[in-house]
């Protein structure tokens, strides 16, 4: 197989991340060192990452779990400028996970977690169909101008972006539905048209909300929530 789906099979890493971290020449295959496309037998190969054998994961379930997360974490399971994660809130799950996409740094609210790579692999593909939604409170009133320009096709770095559903909750409040997440993409679109973030929280991934969940807290997805994502 390949070696970023061993990666995510184990548990270890997701593809993605994998991906870079070969890239770096972190990952050994049998004592050289590997490149991205190179394949294994999880048999008979000897992996390693880091200087660590990674070994193919036993036959247990898979873990998936919701945080709502605090503002002031990165989403990453280590930080190399050793800021604070999000996998320090989750350390009593027992098992490695890692996040599924991204909030930035200043950013709080539903954030999943999981050792499926291909999991999460399906949920950050661009065609995955459930959305997220966000609250977004501005420094400002937006104009009507404005709000139809975020509403519109924009692009961003070259490119394109699906539409984003706005809705406005307050006079500096929005309620933004998206299908994709580009890098700080709601940020930088409100940057676009003149708007400033003051606080950026997701409330909801699809049907999946967080509840009375209290912030830094998490908890296992149930079977039903598992399936509706995977649908």
């Amino acid at each position: 197989m390949r070696l970023q789906k061993f990666f995510s099979e184990c548990g270890v890493l997701s593809r993605r991340a994998a991906e870079a971290e070969i890239s770096a020449g972190k990952v050994k295959v049998n004592g050289v060192i590997a490149h991205v496309g190179d394949t294994v037998d999880p048999e008979t190969d000897l992996v390693e990452y880091c200087g660590r054998q990674i070994l193919p994961r036993a036959d247990k379930p898979h873990i998936y779990v919701m945080l709502n997360k605090p503002r002031g974490y990165v989403t990453t399971a280590k930080d190399e400028k050793g800021r604070k994660t999000v996998t320090e809130l989750t350390q009593g799950v027992g098992s490695r996970i890692y996040p599924v996409g991204r909030l930035d740094m200043d950013s709080e609210g539903l954030l999943l977690l999981t050792d499926d790579g291909e999991f999460a692999n399906r949920l950050t593909h661009p065609r995955h169909t459930i959305p997220k939604i966000y609250h977004v409170t501005l420094s400002a009133v937006p104009t009507q101008e404005q709000l139809t320009s975020l509403s519109s096709p924009m692009t961003l770095d070259g490119y394109r972006l699906q539409p984003v559903k706005i809705k406005r909750l307050s006079p500096d409040t929005l309620e933004m539905q998206l299908f994709e997440g580009r890098n700080r993409q709601i940020r930088r679109m409100c940057d676009a048209v003149g708007l400033r973030v003051k606080r950026l929280y997701r409330v909801a991934i699809g049907k999946l909300t967080l509840g009375n969940l209290p912030a830094g807290k998490w908890r296992h997805l149930t079977p039903d929530e598992v399936e509706y994502l995977n649908s």
